[in-house]
């Protein structure tokens, strides 16, 4: 008898890590569920699952042993936590000094330091994009709207910009408008940055009524992939609305879109445009 595939899932908050349990249970996998403190509730899943705090990392290892898991996932929306607040069990004190020092360098080497505790331990990492395919953006529009040739320049700045952030694991996102830097992404996130953007006068800005500029999300240089691909929703696009913006611009295949129909609904509403960029920017 095949014994069969049991995958742990470190979920975080939002839309993603239903999508990834969906994803992952039509590929055959058995799914334990280890749910984040503060950002996902056990009670919001249909399969086993546990809450575990940010310093819980050996409790979780445990928990997934004894549910026979042999893979790990990482899904959902987290926030950095406050390091002094955190209530670390035995595995977490002897961690927690290296934690903080891969905070230190950024979010990607935070990530990639979590990574391989997981790895150390014998997990194998899969990445959430392999479980959930449905919920990656492929190359062109999704939606009506298409950027015209002045959008194209500024999505072609705009990928550069975020690339430059990225270098210095800053953030994934920059909106350019007319060519001029209106915003980049740090640690106050997408929603935030756009709601910075709405605020700048309306004369280096798109409005409503006359919709410019660009919101540009791609992956950092050398990121880690199997954790945290950039992602937008419908928050993303209603935000980008109110930025006056004209439309925002992925890279293909290497981004996720929470609530496709959504998304395309309330773009096609609007008039903005989402697309996925090629690796040549096309």
């Amino acid at each position: 008898m095949t014994q069969r595939r049991k995958i742990g899932v470190i979920a975080g908050g939002g839309a993603l890590p239903h999508d990834v349990i969906t994803g992952a249970k039509e590929q055959g996998w058995d799914v334990y569920v280890c749910a984040l403190l503060g950002f996902a509730n056990v009670d919001d899943f249909r399969v086993p699952a546990k809450s575990f705090g940010f310093g819980e990392i050996g409790g979780l290892i445990k928990a997934f042993r004894a549910e026979d898991c042999t893979h790990v996932t990482f899904a959902g929306t987290v926030s950095r936590p406050d390091f002094k607040k955190i209530k670390p069990d035995l595995t977490g004190i002897k961690l927690l000094p290296k934690v903080i020092k891969a905070a230190k360098a950024g979010d990607d080497a935070l990530l990639k330091f979590i990574v391989s505790i997981f790895e150390k331990e014998g997990f194998e990492i899969v990445a959430p994009q392999d479980l959930c395919e449905k919920s990656v953006i492929s190359a062109g529009a999704l939606g009506a709207a298409r950027p015209s040739e002045d959008d194209w320049v500024d999505i072609q700045r705009a990928m550069q910009i975020a690339a430059v952030m990225g270098q210095y694991d800053i953030g994934q996102g920059a909106v350019v408008c007319g060519g001029l830097v209106l915003a980049v992404e740090a640690q106050e996130g997408t929603d935030n940055m756009l709601a910075r953007v709405a605020k700048l006068d309306e004369n280096i800005r798109g409005t409503d009524v006359a919709r410019a500029g660009v919101l540009a999300k791609r992956l950092k240089p050398e990121q880690e992939e199997r954790i945290d691909l950039p992602t937008i929703g419908v928050n993303t696009v209603e935000k980008a609305a109110q930025a006056g913006l004209s439309g925002i611009a992925v890279q293909a295949g290497k981004a996720f879109v929470l609530n496709k129909q959504g998304v395309r609904n309330l773009a096609d509403k609007y008039g903005l445009f989402v697309y996925a960029v090629n690796s040549d920017g096309q």
